[in-house]
């Protein structure tokens, strides 16, 4: 079965060649006064169901330089700017104290990464006030219906340098709040960090929803992705978060805090074919 992603074949087929099995045993057998030939049906709707949501079609993959193109399908939530000001704590500050905890997003040190835009550890960031700094960021985010495409892809050309499962405070799963929320982004995630041949780094988060419980990486620390490629999923609906130097990247999309009439839910995005950041070019 062409066009599904990894692990929905499987489901499709199995529920296919149930569906069939069961309506040509209603013709032959006694149908049950009708529960065989609705059975089939219903396992016939329930294979239709998965490979809408396993379909994984093919997309044309811009090749214009200094772009960085959808991790995902859906809709912009929207482009913020923003800038560090805390970050995961390493073992020595913790025994140091000076932690802030947070009951739902865990414990952090209250001073970003010395560099911000390595993203070495996951970082909190808030909205950019005053005047910019050379390391604030640009975030994106993208809402996932249940009806979009799951696969998600690589924004650029580059390696994956960090790969992090993220929870809750002392959560082994979750929490998992509805996606279309700003409260979403502590939902149970995976923190990728993609890095280009020049060193620049983009950070991309996968993030849960109330439905989407799971998220799969089809790849690891220290693989090497085109732009475009695919490199994991997230099952049922779900948001996407990119993260990237606004010093050197200007958005292109819309977003749904906008309002523009044409996109009252934001701009509807393909992964890896619609472009969302272009480089800003350096005057000479």
């Amino acid at each position: 079965m062409a066009g599904l992603a990894r692990g929905g074949h499987a489901p499709v087929a199995t529920f296919a060649i149930a569906g069939v099995a069961i309506l040509i045993g209603g013709i032959y057998l006694d149908p049950l006064s009708g529960l065989l030939p609705l059975l089939g049906v219903l396992c016939l709707m329930i294979a239709v169901f998965f490979a809408n949501f396993w379909r994984d079609p093919d997309r044309p993959i811009p090749k214009d330089p200094g772009i960085l193109v959808s991790p995902a399908d859906g809709h912009v939530m929207f482009v913020r700017r923003e800038r560090a000001n805390g970050r995961r704590p390493s073992r020595t500050e913790r025994e140091e104290g000076g932690i802030e905890q947070d009951e739902l997003t865990g414990d952090w040190f209250p001073q970003p990464c010395e560099n911000p835009l390595s993203f070495e550890t996951e970082q909190r960031f808030v909205a950019a006030e005053g005047a910019p700094q050379d390391t604030d960021v640009w975030r994106v985010a993208i809402f996932m219906s249940p009806l979009d495409v799951h696969v998600n892809r690589a924004p650029r050309a580059a390696n994956i340098i960090a790969m992090e499962h993220r929870t809750g405070k002392s959560r082994k799963r979750g929490p998992f709040a509805p996606a279309y929320r700003k409260e979403s982004e502590f939902n149970e995630r995976v923190r990728t960090v993609f890095e280009s041949e020049d060193g620049e780094r983009t950070e991309v988060m996968q993030i849960s929803g109330a439905l989407a419980r799971t998220i799969v990486p089809w790849k690891g620390i220290g693989d090497a992705l085109r732009r475009g490629e695919r490199y994991g999923m997230i099952r049922l609906g779900s948001r996407v978060d990119v993260r990237v130097p606004a010093v050197s990247y200007e958005p292109q999309v819309i977003s749904a805090e906008e309002k523009n009439p044409k996109h009252p839910k934001g701009q509807f995005i393909k992964a890896g074919s619609d472009i969302i950041f272009k480089k800003i070019q350096e005057e000479e």
